[in-house]
């Protein structure tokens, strides 16, 4: 983990926020805009927007979307039109997101589908902007790789590089997290990180859909789009456990199946063992079957307490915990946003890339393991070469969908069988 002053610095109070935002004014009553691009146009990307604009108020400065893409064409003219972007500068197309980072947009949201991220992310850090990247940030182990060298780069050139892992942001964890690293609450021993719940949302095949435009709209039920949802939407709580636990797992065995979904070739549940290391082990249950017990969040027990992620608190010896203040009360999906703003401003620029990859990275160990019955190690989609999981790979890539030619469909509703595939 970070020391207590960089953990602090990092997670500043609005109210000191608030206190600098007249500094960050330009001139005389003009104030500093931020030129912000939309890769991947749909309602995440204008909700982030939203968010992104109710963070530059508290610090006095002002958001203009000069740019936006998405697969759909219709969908970058849309959210143009809703915020006042010109509509010759709304790009479509799998390869259109090129033409939006040649533009003067000086930060970039985005919020297409995850398997576009590492090409996505790759290439604005290059065109040198800004990145806000939702979550998670890749599918497979090269996009991991891929991610993780974006994330130096950027550091090098001093961009900031944000992630929709909102709950860094949020007071009520970020109070955990100080008093887990001041040694308040003792070492964690052990715990369980949940997300169960119905699965999404079904978009079925549009007359007008070609195979790549079906599997981008629908992209929440196949695995190549968005990981499946062990990684698209758990890997919420498995980053909060890498970070209170202070780094990622060693290991993963997991099992899974696929039993009642209607579309894609996602499983319907994951349970997985999270090796720490050091005989500590977390068990991540992953789950999206209507009509089953519904839960999210994270439970850890340390030698000193019971942990509820964001929640209550139970000392073993019955003391209260005090808390040192941090800040961020508010929204967390504004407070990233305003994180990310004040960070450009005052030139400490912040850069989550290396956190949410390998909380991603993590997902993906999880998720290889219960398609194959397989035990996979960190180091097998990282360092290992020869490991028969290094290059795994979905197909389509990210690539295949800008080529001239339909992508080939893969096989729909059927789904790995561990120890076959």
């Amino acid at each position: 983990m970070h020391n207590r002053r960089e953990f602090i610095k990092k997670s500043a109070a609005f109210s000191a926020i608030m206190a600098m935002s007249s500094s960050f004014a330009i001139g005389q009553g003009t104030k500093r805009v931020f030129k912000v691009g939309m890769i991947g146009s749909g309602r995440r990307a204008s909700a982030a927007f939203e968010n992104l604009k109710e963070a530059a108020k508290s610090l006095n400065v002002e958001i203009k979307l000069v740019a936006t893409h998405d697969l759909f064409l219709d969908v970058a003219q849309n959210a143009a039109k809703k915020y006042g972007c010109d509509e010759k500068y709304a790009f479509g197309g799998a390869a259109g997101y090129k033409k939006l980072l040649e533009t003067d947009c000086e930060s970039v949201i985005m919020a297409a589908p995850p398997a576009f991220r590492p090409l996505h992310l790759e290439a604005a850090i290059k065109a040198g902007k800004h990145a806000f990247a939702e979550k998670p940030v890749a599918v497979d182990p090269p996009g991991i790789r891929k991610v993780l060298a974006a994330a130096a780069e950027a550091k090098v050139k001093k961009l900031a590089l944000v992630a929709g892992t909102q709950r860094r942001h949020q007071g009520t964890y970020l109070c955990q997290a100080l008093a887990l690293q001041k040694g308040q609450l003792g070492k964690i021993l052990g715990g369980a990180i949940y997300w169960c719940q119905a699965r999404g949302s079904v978009r079925p095949r549009r007359p007008t859909d070609t195979n790549a435009g079906y599997m981008a709209n629908n992209w929440m039920n196949w695995a190549e789009m968005s990981g499946d949802h062990i990684v698209e939407q758990h890997v919420h709580n498995i980053d909060i456990a890498n970070w209170f636990i202070g780094h990622p797992p060693r290991m993963a065995i997991g099992v899974g199946a696929r039993l009642r979904r209607p579309t894609g070739n996602q499983y319907d549940f994951f349970s997985v063992d999270l090796d720490y290391g050091d005989g500590l082990h977390i068990h991540s249950l992953s789950r999206q079957i209507p009509g089953c017990y519904a839960r999210v969040g994270e439970n850890f027990i340390t030698d000193a307490a019971e942990i509820m992620g964001g929640g209550k608190i139970r000392r073993f010896d019955g003391k209260e915990v005090e808390y040192e203040p941090v800040g961020h009360e508010g929204n967390p999906y504004v407070n990233e946003h305003a994180d990310m703003l004040k960070s450009i401003l005052d030139g400490n620029v912040l850069n989550e890339g290396e956190n949410v990859a390998m909380s991603t990275a993590t997902a993906i160990i999880g998720r290889i393991s219960a398609y194959t019955g397989q035990a996979v190690r960190m180091s097998d989609i990282l360092i290992t070469t020869e490991s028969p999981f290094y290059n795994l790979a979905f197909k389509p890539s990210p690539l295949d969908f800008e080529g001239e030619k339909d992508i080939e469909l893969p096989k729909e509703n059927t789904a790995p069988i561990p120890g076959k595939d």
